[in-house]
């Protein structure tokens, strides 16, 4: 009997596919793109299938036979497969691998692709027959109510605006109940699409409209470079009205979870559609429906975060970057891929326009709309009656300070929270403070691990590492000395919070960092009762940077900008002139005024003085400048070779042994090995090796013709060795 030939894609680290004997059992004919459970070694591994073929390079007979196929249909369509056949490419990672990140969870484990219930909460008979003034005391519990009252919703929606234990309160009340429901195809979305109200489009808005909608029909890559507040987002939303209009579905991508509420409630109340979400806060089977939703044309508009660029669509028509320049994009671990990037080679491939929207665009792409590979467009004005914040820098040296803070820093956050309106105040470093140290002898308390000090987090009575998460409690004394006087030294928000609430008792404040919005209904709930104005001192760290909406914060203080000012990356000034500007951008949104103090013990740097008295446009373009001249990146192309061991010397030669290969290829250059910024991490010693070159193909042709090299070497198995091409960050 003919059994054929299935080449899979199996998640394990190896650049190669594997062979296997086709099912004799099996009721369906292998397809590119199906599932199957093939024997791996003493395992059972889930591979995708690649190519059906009739030959193999190896001998037949020796070939094992797939256990199990685990579709009738493929889960991957061949644009999906395309796209991830450039990525393993171009990111020189095992194609197995790339083919699994796709994969929503479920799929990846071995669950069949039969669609998952999901959990609907709806009102019990007493819950329609109570009064919801009566429970006045829970204002969530009434706004539950209140949403429930227009008919059952999911747990998923929900959740976007109340914490679950809330909805288990009025369970318990027997007001509401849940029921797991498996939603019924409906792909008649277009039919419920209804335009609401709209404003008008400024002049500049609506250029930039027109000149998109007359790229509707063909690939296309336009960078909005629009300042804070300048209504970027009303450009996407008029852009897209005659892409659903037409039937197409869009893909909107947001840097992080805690941006999705905002951006799914602006778009639903325009379009009246239901709004597919993906991010990690989402349970597997939320996250594989609404893949399946989409691949089945069911959902006309996704907003998610960096994986949903892997989503299938039934009939894709555009894709959304917002806030394109964050760092949130490129994934730092196992498949280093860059979301923006990839989504652009989705558009070109799927032949339809894509946009790139910041207010701080990235120099790579600024560099490519400049030289006319994109489509440019600007926006220089804040939307409405909104005008852009004033800045002051405020010279640190030979002050007195509280809590990190200036005596004029302290009358300016008064006047204005005396005025009714809201402060935020930026300080990029959680914890109580950055360092525990010995009064009497010097000794500063540091990880094992990573040779760093750690970080003092009194609420908890802990010391943190933030580098590779190892932690203690507080000691009472010394470890060198024994001596009793060890105190914290430096200043974090868990500490600065402690000294608002000393400075502007009559005031209340909120901390937002990683540490406080573990989840992310708390950053939901926090960022609800800061809109409400519960709240008039604003915390936090990048967190709060980003692209949120405060119309009564008038005044912003960054606590510490000279941290970042002296960075051994070359992306330290860009990534700073962005963080400014973005968290800059937070004062002034509506018809108030806004301000922004910058402290600093360098007021004069030139970087400073061209940001604040020029903006981060002109800024951008120096900088570019300064890459040109210097041959960095976006003039180069860099591939960032990593090696870690638990000795030094092993690291080091790995990494020493791929020089020669490497500097084989014309016009590539290999800088290293060198110790990483971050030498030492969880017990092992960091280097690096930076491979360079101004011609694309030369980079990945020296890396192609080195990878065997690497995988052969007699310290392969010795060291943890990563490649990252186009890498965002060299810690």
């Amino acid at each position: 009997m003919y059994r054929p030939i299935v080449e899979v894609a199996l998640p394990v680290p190896l650049r190669r596919r594997f062979d296997y004997l086709w099912l004799t059992t099996a009721e369906v004919q292998p397809s590119p793109g199906m599932r199957v459970i093939v024997p791996f070694g003493s395992r059972q591994l889930i591979g995708v299938i690649l190519q059906v073929k009739d030959t193999s390079e190896w001998d037949r007979a020796k070939l094992k036979a797939v256990r199990e196929c685990l579709d009738e249909t493929p889960v991957l369509n061949e644009e999906q497969r395309t796209l991830l056949h450039w990525a393993s490419g171009y990111y020189q990672h095992p194609i197995g691998e790339v083919f699994s990140t796709a994969l929503p969870a479920k799929l990846r484990k071995g669950d069949t692709n039969t669609r998952p219930s999901i959990t609907y909460w709806k009102l019990t008979e007493l819950g329609e027959q109570t009064e919801v003034s009566s429970l006045k005391r829970a204002p969530k519990q009434q706004q539950v109510l209140l949403a429930l009252q227009k008919g059952a919703t999911t747990e998923l929606q929900l959740r976007e605006q109340f914490n679950t234990a809330v909805l288990k309160q009025l369970g318990k009340k027997a007001l509401i109940e849940s029921e797991d429901i498996i939603p019924k195809p409906n792909t008649q979305w277009q039919s419920q699409l209804s335009i609401g109200d709209k404003p008008f489009a400024s002049p500049a808005q609506a250029v930039i409209i027109s000149a998109i909608k007359q790229q509707l029909s063909q690939f296309s890559v336009s960078l909005i470079e629009g300042v804070t507040g300048s209504g970027k987002t009303e450009v996407y939303l008029q852009a897209i009205e005659p892409v659903l209009s037409a039937g197409r579905q869009v893909l909107v991508m947001v840097p992080e979870i805690g941006l999705t509420p905002q951006t799914v409630s602006r778009f639903q109340d325009r379009f009246q559609i239901e709004v597919g979400v993906l991010h990690s806060g989402m349970t597997d089977n939320e996250r594989l429906s609404v893949w399946q939703r989409a691949q089945n044309g069911e959902l006309g508009l996704i907003i998610g975060t960096r994986s949903s660029v892997f989503t299938a669509f039934n009939g894709l028509g555009m894709i959304i970057i917002d806030e394109e320049h964050d760092s949130s994009y490129k994934q730092n671990d196992t498949f280093r891929y860059h979301a923006r990037d990839l989504a652009i080679m989705r558009a070109k491939q799927e032949n339809i326009p894509l946009l790139l929207g910041s207010a701080t665009p990235s120099l790579e792409s600024l560099h490519n709309a400049l030289s006319k590979r994109y489509q440019h467009y600007q926006l220089h004005e804040r939307a409405g009656n909104a005008v852009k914040a004033n800045y002051h820098v405020l010279d640190l040296r030979q002050q007195p300070l509280q809590f990190g803070l200036a005596p004029e820093t302290i009358k300016q956050m008064l006047h204005h929270l005396q005025q009714g309106n809201q402060v935020l105040v930026f300080l990029n470093r959680r914890g109580y403070a950055p360092a525990l140290i010995c009064h009497d002898c010097g000794h500063v308390e540091t990880c094992r691990h990573c040779e760093r000090p750690y970080t003092v987090h009194r609420q908890s009575q802990q010391l943190h590492c933030h580098h590779c998460g190892h932690h203690r409690y507080l000691p009472n004394q010394c470890q060198d000395c024994q001596s009793h006087d060890i105190s914290p030294q430096g200043m974090g928000t868990e500490q600065l919070e402690q000294g608002l609430q000393t400075l502007f008792p009559q005031y209340s404040s909120v901390r937002i960092d990683s540490d406080t919005m573990r989840g992310k209904q708390n950053l939901n709930q926090t960022l609800e009762s800061i809109h409400s104005g519960k709240h008039q001192l604003l915390l936090g760290t990048q967190i709060l940077a980003k692209g949120h909406h405060f119309p009564n914060v008038t005044l912003v203080v960054v606590v510490d900008i000279d941290s970042a000012l002296f960075s051994a990356d070359f992306r330290g000034a860009e990534q700073l002139a962005q963080l400014i500007t973005q968290i800059a951008g937070r004062a002034g949104r509506a018809s108030k005024p806004g301000t922004v103090w910058l402290q600093s013990h360098h007021p004069g740097h030139p970087l400073i003085e061209d940001l604040i008295h020029n903006g981060y446009a002109h800024f951008s373009r120096l900088l570019l400048m300064e890459r040109q001249y210097a041959s960095l990146p976006p003039f180069s192309y860099q591939a960032l070779l990593r090696a870690e061991a638990k000795h030094a010397e092993d690291a080091y030669s790995f990494l020493q042994a791929q020089l020669a290969p490497l500097r084989q290829t014309h016009g590539v250059i290999a800088i290293g090995p060198v110790p990483a910024i971050l030498e030492k991490r969880q017990g092992r010693y960091r280097f690096q090796l930076v491979v360079q070159s101004p011609s694309r193909a030369n980079l990945h042709a020296a890396i192609h013709h080195t990878l065997p090299v690497i995988e052969s070497h007699t310290l392969a198995a010795k060291v943890r060795w990563s490649l990252d091409v186009d890498p965002q960050e060299f810690y």
